[in-house]
């Protein structure tokens, strides 16, 4: 009917400018001037329903029965919430996502994945109704987000661990002062080489995301890259080598080794000594005695006394190739998959910041045997002179007379 639809097309015209009682009103208003039946027919032509229109009418006719001024419905109105209804609910929900719970063999989550439909399961289960979109609800109200595992556990602290950070600290500004070099040396995430998945994402067209492999299973002929880089904190330059084989101590000091001669060198002709800063384990370790005998060979090789300053052990984040170098490498090539040594070369040498970081990269394809072993006789022949704070992580290795 031709009425019907003029109130439908009104109300549609006001549909999110009234609030929950106007729309009540509005719908009576329309009822009555139709007389008998329009209850049913508004109902039709608005989907407001007909008790809504029934409490608008008697709101009408009635004055006394009229809500306070910027109320929408009487007090208690509307449906109850979960919680007042069941008010064991918010208990037994804390105690499926208590971070306490999470170790206690007994919590009916410890095995299992918190999904909101899970949680709404279990708790249905316990004789608790509720939807999953309720428990999403309820969870926020207990002020729960979703989050991810952040890595900030370092391990037992050392006593003396800030007071080798502040160790670190001055003798490195005291290089940079005298202008002598200072590197932070380190290896990378060992990656797979080939068409596999590489965590990010990358601008592509839409509905062609790059396809790769199912299962990251090592490829027998690419097989991994082992990225070991040297950071120049004065130059806010890297060198990256990428191994083909093991990473070790040879290694390691063979990078260092490559970057002296392509960068260092040149920049410093006149350095009198060499500073590296390491983490305290890995390939490059305190305790490595291979690690010791390639810089003395670096030493000898150069005439240059090298100083080494590790981190204590747990602290590797704090070596500053980590984040000036090795976090923007990882940026660099996010969500693309690294098919070969060539293109994680590439890739490496691509990487820029806006404060200027140029970053340079080669293979080295020589072949690094792991399980060398210094003999005693070989470790004697190291000058290896220990500071009196903490030797075993601060010590200067020097030319042998014989060589220089």
């Amino acid at each position: 009917m031709e009425a019907d639809a003029l109130i439908a097309a009104r109300h549609q015209a006001l549909e999110g400018i009234l609030d929950e009682r106007q729309r009540r009103l509005y719908a009576a208003v329309e009822a009555k001037v139709l007389g008998h039946g329009g209850v049913k027919r508004v109902s039709e032509a608005t989907g407001v329903a007909r008790g809504s229109i029934m409490a608008g009418l008697k709101e009408l006719k009635d004055p006394e029965n009229r809500l306070p001024q910027g109320r929408v419905r009487r007090s208690g109105g509307g449906r109850k919430r979960l919680v007042d209804r069941d008010p064991d609910l918010l208990v037994a929900l804390e105690g499926l996502v208590d971070p306490a719970a999470r170790g206690d063999p007994q919590s009916p989550l410890r095995w299992t994945c918190k999904s909101l439909k899970q949680l709404a399961r279990e708790l249905s289960e316990q004789g608790h109704r509720i939807s999953h979109v309720s428990v999403g609800i309820l969870l926020k109200e207990l002020g729960y987000s979703l989050q991810g595992n952040r890595k900030t556990l370092e391990g037992t602290d050392h006593p003396d661990r800030d007071a080798q950070f502040r160790y670190i600290q001055e003798k490195t500004q005291q290089a940079l002062d005298a202008v002598q070099p200072v590197i932070s040396v380190d290896t990378k995430k060992k990656e797979l080489v080939g068409n596999y998945k590489n965590a990010g994402q990358e601008w592509r067209p839409q509905g062609e995301p790059e396809v790769v492999q199912v299962h990251d299973f090592v490829d027998k002929e690419l097989g991994r890259a082992n990225p070991y880089g040297v950071y120049d904190l004065a130059q806010n330059a890297g060198w990256v080598s990428v191994g083909t084989d093991h990473d070790t101590a040879s290694f390691a000091v063979a990078t260092i080794r490559r970057w002296w001669l392509g960068m260092g060198q040149p920049l410093y002709p006149d350095a009198k000594e060499l500073m590296i800063t390491a983490d305290g384990g890995g390939s490059n370790g305190s305790r490595v005695r291979l690690w010791k005998l390639e810089l003395q060979g670096l030493a000898d090789e150069f005439n240059l006394p090298i100083r080494v300053c590790h981190f204590p052990p747990g602290t590797s984040k704090w070596n500053k190739i980590e984040h000036r170098l090795f976090s923007y490498i990882s940026m660099n090539w996010r969500g693309r998959p690294l098919v070969s040594h060539e293109v994680i070369v590439n890739l490496i040498a691509a990487t820029t910041t806006s404060k200027g970081l140029k970053v340079y990269a080669a293979i080295d394809p020589t072949p690094y045997p792991k399980g060398i072993k210094v003999t005693n006789a070989e470790f004697a022949t190291i000058q290896i002179d220990r500071d009196n704070f903490h030797g075993e992580w601060n010590y200067v290795i020097s030319p042998n007379k014989k060589f220089m």
